[in-house]
C-alpha cells in the first residue's frame, strides 16, 4: 500500500508518520519570540528525537473537542462538497518532494490545483471564525505546507459546526498559495530537520556506543 492510499487514522497511516514532520505541526517548528525560536519548537523537536529514536509514534492527548472533531469530519466534508459541488478525494499522507522528513496530510484533493483543510472547532471558536472571516493564522501556515507537499494552487479552509443554525453552519474561505511563504518555510524546515538528525545521531553515539562497549 502506497503512502496516498492510507486511511488517516490507522496503526499503519500512524506508523508512516513516526519521525516525520506533519503540515499541522509546521507552526510549531517555526514559531518565535522576540529573543529567538519559541518554546513549542523545542517540545517539538524533543518529541521527534524520541521518535526517530524508538520509531513508535509519541502519545498525543486527546480530549472530547478533538474527539468530535474527528467523528464530524466525515459529515463536514460531505457538507463542503454540497455547498462548493465539489468531489474531494481522500488521501493519506504525501511527502515533501524536495525535503526528507516532513509530510502532509491534507483532508481532501479538489479537483486538480486545490485542497481542503476541515476543522470541526467547539462552537465559541466557530462563532470567532463567522463574525472575523478569516483564517487563523496558523492554520494558514499549515495549509500553506500543504500545498508545498502537494503541488496545489490553492486550499480551502473550512469550519463546521452542526450546533448552529443551517446558515451558519459552515464557513469556507480559500486561501492561494504563495510560493514566497513557503519558500521561507522550507528553509525554516530544513534547518529544524538538519538539527533533528544532528541531535539524533549524537545520542545514538553517545549511548548506543556505550551499550555495545558494554556488551
Amino acid at each position: 500500500m502506497s503512502d496516498l492510499d492510507l486511511i488517516q487514522g490507522s496503526d499503519a497511516w500512524l506508523e508512516a508518520r513516526v519521525g516525520s514532520l506533519g503540515a499541522s505541526r509546521i507552526a510549531e517548528a517555526v514559531a518565535r519570540t522576540k529573543t529567538g525560536w519559541g518554546a513549542s519548537r523545542a517540545n517539538l523537536m524533543a518529541e521527534m528525537v524520541a521518535e526517530r529514536l524508538t520509531g513508535t509514534p509519541a502519545d498525543r492527548f486527546t480530549n472530547a473537542a478533538m474527539q468530535w472533531g474527528t467523528e464530524k469530519e466525515p459529515e463536514a466534508r460531505a457538507a463542503y462538497e454540497f455547498l462548493t459541488d465539489v468531489d474531494v478525494a481522500v488521501v493519506g499522507i504525501v511527502r515533501h518532494p524536495a525535503i526528507e522528513g516532513t509530510h502532509a496530510s491534507p483532508d481532501g484533493l479538489v479537483g486538480g490545483e486545490g485542497l481542503v483543510e476541515i476543522k470541526c472547532p467547539n462552537t465559541a471558536t466557530h462563532i470567532d471564525t463567522l463574525l472575523g472571516q478569516k483564517v487563523p493564522e496558523k492554520y494558514v501556515t499549515q495549509m500553506q505546507w500543504q500545498m508545498a507537499c502537494t503541488g496545489r494552487r490553492w486550499c480551502d479552509f473550512a469550519s463546521y459546526d452542526p450546533r448552529l443554525p443551517e446558515a451558519m453552519r459552515l464557513f469556507v474561505k480559500r486561501v492561494e498559495r504563495d510560493d514566497a511563504l513557503i519558500a521561507t518555510l522550507e528553509n525554516d524546515i530544513a534547518a529544524f530537520l538538519a538539527e533533528l538528525a544532528e541531535k539524533v545521531t549524537n545520542l545514538r553515539a553517545l549511548y548506543c556506543g556505550e551499550e555495545r562497549a558494554a556488551a
